[in-house]
């Protein structure tokens, strides 16, 4: 049964819109209008706030208009509800799980206590009534002796414009010019009369202490000196309950206040330095005190709010103190122990209680590399094509064909595009399915989701992307670049710390893959070991499950042309034995097979219509182009769960990669091999000719936006720059691009000069 589906007025019980705000409450009659509800069912339920004015409900009623664009569903209630401690009895989730919406974000329980099984602790009047005391005890337990207190005696009765009867008292401005030491010398020696220490009194109202320290001009929030309070007020259950929820949160109260009426005043330390901070832990006070069934009344946030003074009568009944200094010593020692009751950690087990009983480990995802529900990150240059190597992953998963030599489990796949607008990833994909040979039998089993010019943060994105994906079945999640949701400082390891347990929680909540890729860092990879080669903080590496690491191999002169001849060669014995295999059988020889030139001359001899060979000729200088233009790369790897794999050698020629199965690539060398001493010289160099940081910087940005295909719009050097404090402007990339010299600007756009494919 839907959330929807339940009948909303008894939800509306569990809350009291005297603790809603003013937008609360409209949304609440919005919601039932546009389910079909009445006016008289929003009245009815108003009447229990103090605020409530008759015909209000119906006058507002009449000006809801979802023409206008502004719609609350049933929804808000159902959310309302929770939040005051309602839960949905058909739910599997007895603590009242939900599916996430689209602003939502991943939050922990924070329950502590459950408010249906604790038992009320009564609270009886004081025997002995020294109202004097009261006061004194009250003092000197919030204030140091030279601190001012506001307070307030003096009240005025709010009446029924319509029934002229006094509805309830309310407190003027008071006073705030008096210290706390000022007021208990003047109170010990008033043998007993309030009144003329602090001002006579209406004991229909009682009287009402700001609980903190003010500057003695005003009685605003800004004339609270110290940040040091908060009230905690709830009227919407039994006092002795709210007595022991209190104390059974540990809630460090300073004081414990009677109010007279129907509910507790509990004066809890925040020990805030500034406003913000206070705002902060007040927050999240109300939210702990929300989650474990204390309604607590909003409308006390602010620091400059009166609270009820004991030593009072209100009504006939007393205002008191019942407690002092209860609970948690602090604020510090509180939020602490309430954070370790809901870290989420799981207890340590005993090694013995599963050793003859193994959780089974999680299926391979790539064999031999990567498991599902585990993190893999790919570190490469520019150029190496990064993009397309996770593009080739996708269609192999997909397709349940093998990506790189290793073969993937088939299944689905959610490839998050962040860099590509739509049409362009589309035709990348169709380009890759063609260029790696296979027939797109299954592409029902990949999503793309394109967020470009739409990113968020990672931390925002997370429980967005669960959200989408939650009942999607995905057995891998690839996100590509990460460089468009990276926060904070890359060089930072808690920062990134941060950023990377977002993948962890992607794959927690989905048990797929997460599978992402990054840029080197600047300078030689060659003698780095394979961790170290990914920018910023080492978390980048540490972290992942799986780290593949693309660096580039140098290709000779000799070698390429060898490749050149082989691929000739290659085209020339084709186009014979499809067009006269007779000939070729007949008249090529083992040594003519490793020969252009003589392979030529059989083609030519072999195939004498110009017009039939016309196709071979066009395909012979594709090849070469393809060729030409190929890189050759190494990719190396440091795996958690399997044992290191032998490094794989690979062409990339657009819009593919391809391995070598000839073994050519095997015999190259990375720069490790280097001895020491020529390591220093080129290094001391290097650093002679090092180049001017905003140089470097522009490389760096290169490094991560150029895939080696696309030239790079200018815009987006703009944009990978600047900040909301420090803007960069094209001029400025321009110029970068200028001094850099092996770039240039055409159609704002950014390519190397010698771009491949235009020589």
């Amino acid at each position: 049964m839907a959330e929807n589906d339940f009948d909303l007025l008894p939800l509306l019980e569990h809350i009291n819109p005297a603790v809603l705000s003013y937008q609360e409450w409209i949304n609440v009659g919005m919601a039932l209008k546009h389910e079909g509800y009445t006016a008289s069912d929003w009245d009815n339920w108003s009447q229990n706030d103090s605020r409530y004015r008759k015909f209000e409900c119906f006058k507002k009623w009449d000006t809801f208009n979802e023409q206008a664009g502004s719609i609350v569903t049933g929804g808000t209630i159902v959310q309302l509800a929770k939040d005051h401690g309602w839960v949905n009895p058909y739910s599997n989730d007895s603590e009242g799980a939900h599916e996430l919406d689209w602003n939502d974000t991943i939050d922990r329980d924070y329950r502590v206590i459950d408010k249906n099984w604790i038992e009320g602790k009564e609270i009886h009047d004081p025997t002995v009534w020294n109202p004097v005391q009261e006061i004194i005890r009250y003092l000197e337990a919030l204030f140091e002796s030279s601190e001012n207190v506001g307070y307030v005696t003096e009240s005025y009765p709010k009446v029924n414009d319509e029934t002229g009867e006094i509805e309830k008292w309310l407190p003027t401005k008071g006073a705030y010019d008096r210290t706390a030491g000022q007021l208990i010398e003047a109170l010990s020696k008033c043998n007993g009369d309030i009144g003329a220490v602090l001002g006579d009194y209406h004991e229909e109202a009682g009287a009402w202490v700001r609980f903190n320290p003010m500057d003695g001009k005003g009685a605003k929030n800004e004339n609270v000196t110290d940040f040091r309070y908060a009230l905690v007020e709830s009227d919407n259950m039994p006092i002795d309950k709210q007595n022991a929820i209190y104390k059974e949160l540990e809630l460090p109260i300073v004081a414990l206040v009677h109010s007279g009426n129907k509910s507790l005043h509990a004066i809890v330390k925040v020990d805030a330095k500034n406003y913000e901070e206070y705002r902060n832990r007040v927050d999240y006070l109300y939210k702990i005190c929300q989650k474990n069934g204390i309604i607590v009344d909003t409308q006390n946030r602010n620091p400059s709010r009166l609270s009820r003074m004991p030593g009072f009568i209100r009504n006939g009944q007393k205002q008191f103190l019942v407690d002092t200094n209860i609970g948690k010593a602090d604020w510090d020692e509180w939020y602490q122990y309430i954070e370790d009751l809901n870290d989420d950690l799981p207890d340590p087990e005993s090694l013995s209680d599963s050793w003859d009983n193994l959780p089974e480990l999680a299926p391979e995802l790539i064999k031999g590399v990567l498991r599902q529900g585990h993190k893999m990150l790919i570190a490469g240059p520019s150029k190496a094509g990064k993009s397309f190597a996770l593009i080739e992953m996708s269609i192999a998963i997909a397709e349940g064909k093998q990506w790189l030599g290793w073969d993937c489990t088939q299944g689905r796949v959610l490839y998050v595009n962040l860099e590509l607008d739509r049409p362009s990833a589309l035709h990348r994909f169709r380009d890759v399915y063609q260029a790696m040979g296979l027939a797109p039998q299954n592409i029902n089993n990949i999503d793309i989701w394109n967020l470009r010019g739409k990113t968020v943060p990672m931390d925002k994105l997370t429980p967005k992307l669960i959200r989408r994906a939650l009942k999607k079945n995905y057995i891998a999640v690839i996100i590509d670049p990460i460089y468009k949701v990276l926060t904070g400082d890359e060089n930072s390891a808690d920062q990134m710390a941060h950023f990377t347990n977002q993948f962890d929680k992607v794959a927690t909540e989905l048990g797929s893959s997460v599978i992402y890729c990054h840029h080197h860092s600047k300078g030689s990879q060659g003698g780095k070991k394979s961790m170290d080669r990914a920018s910023g903080s080492g978390v980048f590496a540490r972290d992942p499950d799986a780290l593949i690491d693309l660096v580039e191999l140098e290709v000779s002169e000799e070698l390429l042309t060898q490749r050149l001849n082989q691929a000739t060669c290659e085209v020339y014995k084709q186009a014979l034995q499809e067009r006269n295999n007779a000939y070729y059988q007949q008249n090529v020889g083992l040594d003519d097979l490793l020969s252009p030139a003589q392979m030529r001359t059989h083609f030519e001899k072999g195939i004498d219509d110009v017009m039939i060979r016309a196709p071979y000729v066009d395909k012979l200088e594709e090849v070469r182009k393809q060729i030409q233009i190929a890189t050759a790369w190494r990719v190396e790897g440091t795996l958690r769960e399997f044992a290191k794999f032998k490094p794989v050698n690979m062409w990339f020629s657009y819009p593919v990669h391809a391995l070598d199965k000839t073994g050519v690539l095997a015999d190259i060398q990375l720069d490790e091999t280097t001895p020491n001493w020529k390591k220093n010289l080129d290094s001391k160099k290097g650093n002679e000719k090092k180049k001017k940081s905003a140089d470097e910087k522009f490389i760096t940005a290169m490094d991560a936006l150029f895939d080696g295909i696309n030239p790079v719009e200018l815009s987006e050097v703009v944009e990978y720059f600047s900040t909301e404090d420090k803007p960069v402007s094209e001029k400025t990339v321009r110029r970068w691009v200028k001094n850099n010299g092996d770039f240039e600007v055409k159609n704002n756009q950014i390519s190397p000069k010698e771009y491949p494919g235009t020589k």
